[in-house]
C-alpha cells in the first residue's frame, strides 16, 4: 500500500486537492492521509478536518507529498520547513498548488526546477527565491519529481501529479481527466460511454 500525505493548513483550499485525493484513495494500491502543524484544521469552505499526523511525527515511509493551497502559507513553522526539506532531500514526489507554491518559492525549494504558481511578481521580495529554473505562465508544470500549479488549476494539477507517479496508463488518465473537465455528456460523445 502506497501512502499519499496531503499537507493542509488552517484555511486550506478544500477544492484544490479534492480530485486528486479521491482518485488516489479509491485505488486499491493507495491510501490518503493528512499532515499539518495542528491536530485539527478548518478549510476555506468550513470543513473541520482531524489531521492524521503532525509534521515531525509523520510516517517514515510515504510515497507522495501533496501541498494543498490556502490562506496560511505565509506563516512560518520550523517543523513544517524541516518536514518539507526532508521530503525534497528524500526525493519524495511533491505536488504543490496555489499558496503552497508561494511557500516553496519563499523557502527556496523551487530554485532548481521549472515551476509555476499564482503570480511570480508576488515573489520579488523572497530572499531565498533565486531560480535557475524558469517560472512558466502555465496552469500546471511538472519538472522531475515536482508539480506546481496555480490556484485555478485543480484538474491540470491532478493530471500532472498522477502522471508523475505513474498512477495509470496515459490513455486512462486522459479519459478520466476529460470526464472531470468536460462532464459526462461530452465524455459520452467523445468516447461512446467507454471507461
Amino acid at each position: 500500500m502506497k501512502t499519499a500525505l496531503f499537507l493542509i493548513l488552517d484555511q486550506y483550499a478544500d477544492w484544490e486537492g479534492a480530485y486528486l485525493a479521491s482518485m488516489l484513495n479509491e485505488d486499491a494500491e493507495w491510501q490518503v492521509k493528512t499532515v499539518s502543524v495542528k491536530h485539527s484544521v478548518t478549510s476555506i469552505g468550513g470543513f473541520t478536518t482531524l489531521v492524521d499526523y503532525l509534521a515531525g511525527a509523520e510516517p517514515e515511509e510515504y510515497h507522495l507529498l501533496v501541498m494543498v493551497g490556502g490562506d496560511s502559507w505565509h506563516e512560518d513553522w520550523p517543523e513544517l520547513t524541516q518536514f518539507v526539506k526532508q521530503a525534497f532531500y528524500d526525493g519524495i514526489p511533491v505536488g504543490a498548488i496555489c499558496g503552497a507554491c508561494d511557500y516553496l518559492a519563499r523557502k527556496g525549494f523551487l530554485n532548481d526546477v521549472d515551476h509555476t504558481g499564482n503570480d511570480v511578481s508576488n515573489w520579488a521580495d523572497y530572499r531565498n527565491y533565486e531560480p535557475s529554473g524558469s517560472f512558466l505562465h502555465e496552469q500546471a508544470v511538472q519538472d522531475g519529481r515536482v508539480v506546481t500549479a496555480n490556484g485555478t488549476a485543480p484538474v491540470a494539477f491532478t493530471h500532472l501529479v498522477l502522471e508523475m507517479i505513474d498512477f495509470a496508463p496515459p490513455e486512462k488518465l486522459e479519459k478520466d481527466m476529460f470526464m472531470i473537465q468536460y462532464g459526462m455528456y461530452r465524455f459520452m460523445e467523445m468516447y461512446g460511454g467507454d471507461e
